[in-house]
Parts: C-alpha cells; sequence; structure tokens
C-alpha cells in the first residue's frame, strides 16, 4: 500500500500517512470495504488521492477475490494488483518477502544511466539490463543502495561529486549538473 502511495509525492510525505492509515486499515479486507471519502482524506497529503484510492480498494479487493486477503509473491501475480508496476512488485518481493528484485525508480534510472551502466530510460530495459550484470542475491540491495546514493550524494539538481566515493571511475563525475551529458555516454531513448 505505501509503494502505491508512493508514486509522484516524497517518502516523507508517505511516511507522514502510513502510520494512521494502517492503524485505521490494517488488512486488504479493510481496503476492500473502504469508504472512498474517508481513504481519501486520510492519503489526500500523498497527492493524487483519488486515484490512489481507487487504487488501494482495487488492491483490496482483489487480493480479497484472488488471493484470500494474502500478498502473492511472485511479480506475474501481483502486476495483476491494481496500482502495481514491476517496481512496486519488486519492492514488494525484495523488501517484503526477501525475493530478490530489482526495483527502478527515478534514483535507479537516473544513476544507472550516468554511471554506464545502461544506456536507456525504459525502466524493464534497466531492469534487465543490471540483473544481468549483478548476481540475483544483490538485486534488491543493490536498487536499494542507488536509490539512496541518489537521495544523499548524487543528488538530481546538484550532484556532491567531491564527495562522491565512486567519483574517480563515474563517467559522469567531471560533467557540470547543469550542462547535459553528450556523446558516447549519452543516454539513449530508443532501444540499445
Amino acid at each position: 500500500m505505501a509503494t502505491i502511495l508512493s508514486a509522484q509525492t516524497t517518502d516523507e510525505r508517505v511516511n507522514q500517512v502510513t502510520p494512521q492509515l494502517f492503524r485505521r486499515m490494517p488488512r486488504a479486507a479493510d481496503y476492500a470495504g473502504a469508504d472512498l471519502a474517508e481513504l481519501e482524506e486520510l492519503i489526500h497529503p500523498t497527492g493524487f488521492f483519488r486515484s490512489k484510492a481507487r487504487s488501494l480498494v482495487g488492491m483490496g479487493q482483489a487480493l480479497m477475490d484472488r488471493f484470500g486477503g494474502e500478498v502473492p509473491r511472485t511479480m506475474e501475480e501481483l502486476v495483476l494488483l491494481p496500482g502495481v508496476g514491476r517496481k512496486t512488485a519488486n519492492v514488494v518481493l525484495g523488501v517484503g518477502f526477501g525475493i530478490p528484485g530489482f526495483p527502478v525508480d527515478t534514483h535507479v534510472t537516473r544513476l544507472s544511466n550516468l554511471l554506464g551502466l545502461v544506456r536507456t530510460r525504459d525502466p524493464v530495459k534497466i531492469e534487465a539490463q543490471v540483473c544481468r550484470m549483478v548476481p540475483k542475491e544483490e538485486w534488491t540491495g543493490f536498487s536499494l543502495r542507488l536509490i539512496q546514493h541518489g537521495r544523499q550524494v548524487c543528488v538530481a539538481r546538484r550532484p556532491r561529486c567531491q564527495l562522491c566515493p565512486m567519483s574517480g571511475w563515474c563517467p559522469s563525475a567531471a560533467v557540470s549538473p547543469r550542462r547535459p551529458l553528450r556523446g558516447p555516454g549519452s543516454v539513449e531513448t530508443a532501444a540499445p
């Protein structure tokens, strides 16, 4: 539920909302039968609250109808749930169940390109390419480390290259944050 709420908002906002939400609605059945207006009010600070509330209700209903109120443990089943795409499914698998998954968010997309690991912004292609490079048991941890690094050091608007332990081999370390990367290391939007 928290991962659905995280779309287009900050972790701070999600962390502000979820304690009260989870106290009020701890089970899938609670979401399946939720009053939409009440749910919208509870999650309002996360933005896009109407759409997210519909997804949460749909998620609760699907969990009850298809999975007996239990969260499934496979990518194929998770992506059938309303509001769940590959990123959310990978978070649930990796963080929730300890099953290797590689969530690709904006930080992972940006850093995997800046580090020269990939040359695409397509999350499915990034997931496939990076997962071929990294041992399966490291997928979740590697994604989480990229996310943390993107939040604390390689910040999108003001990368702190002087503090980065990877700056010595990062192909983007010498590039001005205001100047787009050009040439062999540039990001392509077309298929590699």
